[in-house]
């Protein structure tokens, strides 16, 4: 049986809660990320949802793969659906992916879905910070959930600027001054 891979571009880099065996830096082109997903469950409410990202067409996405071992194959994949297709805003897809060390495998990946109500596309970075601000739901304040994904990618060695500046605008606008 081929090889199974998980690519993962937001949380699950950081927290992918599943078992592995492999763990590469890899790019995913035809792809970029994009906070543009409201979430009303993980980082926000239905009162006042969060945003988490998604991938949306065009550009390309540096993230992670994970190569799963076939006898966890069925469990990890039950684990992803409930976890990320809770209300089905993103498409499960299995799509090529480069691996840093020069590899190409496909490997199981979430896209965000253009026609579901979730999705926002298109927001600016001053609305997105916004909203990311004043958000918190089950896994606790949005702004953490942008803040780990920031920090894990400069780790990595990666720039995602457009993330980074939304990280900026809620930094700066979350301090208090006397």
């Amino acid at each position: 049986m081929d090889d199974f891979w998980v690519f993962g571009y937001g949380s699950l880099m950081w927290n992918p809660g599943f078992p592995f065996q492999e763990r590469q830096q890899a790019r995913l082109n035809g792809y970029r990320r994009s906070l543009c997903i409201r979430s009303n469950v993980y980082r926000g409410t239905d009162e006042n949802p969060g945003l988490v990202l998604g991938l949306e067409r065009g550009g390309s996405c540096h993230g992670v793969a994970f190569r799963v071992a076939d006898a966890d194959r069925d469990a990890v994949v039950a684990y992803l659906r409930e976890r990320e297709l809770i209300s089905n805003v993103y498409k499960e897809r299995v799509i090529a992916v480069g691996l840093v060390d020069g590899r190409r495998r496909h490997a199981m990946t979430y896209v965000a879905d253009p026609q579901h109500p979730q999705y926002v596309g298109g927001l600016g970075v001053e609305d997105a910070a916004r909203i990311v601000r004043h958000a918190s739901g089950r896994s606790g304040p949005n702004a953490d959930y942008v803040f780990n994904t920031v920090q894990h990618l400069q780790d990595m060695g990666i720039r995602d600027a457009v993330l980074e500046r939304v990280a900026a605008d809620v930094e700066a606008q979350s301090v208090v001054c006397p």
